[in-house]
C-alpha cells in the first residue's frame, strides 16, 4: 500500500484560477531545470511538501554532509490584477512504477482542484542521439482547444510518430486532466537522450515558450547564469541517484514498451 504525505508549509493563500505547471526529472531532467528557474524567477513561495514510500529508495547527501529524502514540492505564485495566479509543482524524484505514477498524479489533479484550478502544463524532453544545436519544442494537449490556445511560432503541434508513449507524472497529469474536467498540455523540448546529459538548451527554449504564452516577463539575461548553478546542483543530485532504482525502472519500461523508449517522463 502507498503512503502519501502532503505536508501544507504556512497559510494556504487565495489563488485565481490558477495554473499548474509541472517539471520533475525525466530525459535530460529538462522540465525540472526550466522550473526550478522559474520559481527562482518569480520568487514564489513553498505551500507543499510531498514525500512518500513510492519515490526511489535512496537518499541525498547535502552540503552539510548529511542526508536528506527525496520529496517533492508545490509553490504558488499570485499575481496582481486579473491573471491567473500559478501553482509550480518541482522535485528530486518521481514516482518509479506505473500504479504510484497515476496516483500521485491523481493527487496532483485534486489539489489543482481545491484551488479552483482547470490547467495543467507538464514540461519535458524528447531524447535524441545527438545534442541538439536548437532544440526545438513540441506541443501536445488533451484536447485541440489548448492545443490551439498555446500554439506559437516557438512550438511545433506535429509530434505524432516524433516520439513513443510519453512515459511518466508529465503524461499521465495531461491524460488524466481531461476526466477531471481539466485541460492539459505537454511541452516537449527535444535534448539529448543520454542519461548523463542535463538539457540546459531545451530547458531555456520551454522557458521561451513559457514566457511567450504567459506574460512572465522572464528576464533572460539571468537565465543562462541560473541555469549553470541548477546545473551543479542538478549534476550533484543526479550522480548520487541510486543506479538500481534507474535501471530497474528501465528495464520495466522496455519490457512493456519495447527497446524504443525515446521519451520517458
Amino acid at each position: 500500500m502507498n503512503t502519501w504525505k502532503i505536508e501544507q508549509v504556512g497559510k494556504k493563500p487565495k489563488l485565481d484560477n490558477p495554473i499548474l505547471i509541472e517539471g520533475l526529472p525525466g530525459i535530460g531532467n529538462v522540465g525540472k531545470v526550466a522550473i526550478d528557474f522559474l520559481i527562482d524567477e518569480l520568487k514564489a513561495e513553498k505551500l507543499f511538501e510531498i514525500s512518500s514510500y513510492s519515490f526511489p529508495h535512496s537518499v541525498f547527501v547535502n552540503e552539510h554532509n548529511l542526508v536528506e529524502l527525496p520529496v517533492v514540492e508545490v509553490f504558488y505564485k499570485k499575481f496582481k490584477g486579473k491573471r491567473q495566479d500559478l501553482l509550480l509543482l518541482s522535485g528530486d524524484v518521481q514516482p518509479t512504477d506505473e500504479v504510484s505514477s497515476y496516483e500521485f498524479s491523481e493527487k496532483i489533479l485534486d489539489l489543482i482542484a481545491s484551488f479552483k484550478g482547470k490547467e495543467v502544463i507538464t514540461l519535458g524532453g524528447i531524447g535524441l542521439g545527438e545534442v541538439p544545436k536548437k532544440p526545438i519544442v513540441y506541443c501536445t494537449g488533451s484536447s485541440s482547444k489548448i492545443v490551439k490556445k498555446y500554439k506559437s511560432k516557438l512550438v511545433n503541434d506535429k509530434l505524432y510518430g516524433v516520439v513513443g508513449p510519453i512515459v511518466g507524472v508529465s503524461g499521465l497529469l495531461v491524460g488524466l486532466a481531461k476526466k477531471k474536467k481539466m485541460e492539459g498540455i505537454a511541452f516537449l523540448a527535444e535534448t539529448y537522450g543520454h542519461p548523463m546529459y542535463l538539457g540546459i538548451k531545451g530547458a531555456r527554449e520551454i522557458l521561451k515558450v513559457l514566457d511567450n504564452s504567459l506574460g512572465l516577463k522572464i528576464n533572460m539575461k539571468r537565465l543562462d547564469k541560473e541555469i549553470k548553478e541548477i546545473e551543479q546542483d542538478m549534476m550533484k543530485k543526479t550522480d548520487q541517484l541510486s543506479e538500481v532504482s534507474k535501471q530497474t525502472a528501465l528495464k520495466k519500461l522496455k519490457s512493456k514498451l519495447g527497446s524504443e523508449v525515446d521519451y520517458i517522463g
